[in-house]
């Protein structure tokens, strides 16, 4: 099973709420000369991160209104559709999409925010089949990814 470490990071103040799940998307121009900038960017581009804890700290940020406050963050889960195949719980495996076809009911699913193709994740849980069948006759499951 993979273990879930916290990491505390920064975030703009009006999004420090427990609970609230958002992808790191790196840095932005205006961090360049900021202070406190690698408190703000040590988290891995692309990923999905839960707000688990918010700290007291508070710094002057560039490029959030109110400022930044301190959070402890992990990563958090993401829903994705594999091929029923790797569907195994605990199996690790390089996450690849079913396919590109992008007016797909499935497609968000298959490219789902937090998860970067040719990554590995753990299969942490199996949710069930797919919501929808997919167009191209592939067998596919709804499983909770944790990346490696």
């Amino acid at each position: 099973m993979v273990e879930s470490k916290t990491k505390v990071t920064l975030i703009g103040t009006v999004h420090a709420k427990q609970g609230l799940e958002f992808v790191y998307e790196g840095e932005a121009a205006a961090c360049e000369t900021c202070k406190v900038k690698k408190a703000c960017h040590n988290l891995t581009k692309g990923h999905k991160y839960r707000i688990v804890t918010i700290r007291t700290t508070h710094h002057e940020c560039p490029v959030h209104l109110n400022g930044a406050t301190a959070v402890e963050v992990m990563e958090a889960p993401c829903t994705a559709l594999i091929s029923a195949e790797m569907a195994i719980i605990n199996s690790k495996i390089r996450f690849e999409s079913a396919c590109n076809k992008g007016d797909c009911r499935s497609y968000d699913l298959c490219h789902p925010d937090g998860i970067v193709e040719g990554e590995k994740y753990v299969v942490a849980d199996v949710l069930g089949n797919a919501p929808d069948i997919c167009d191209k006759g592939r067998t596919l499951k709804l499983v909770e990814l944790k990346s490696v």
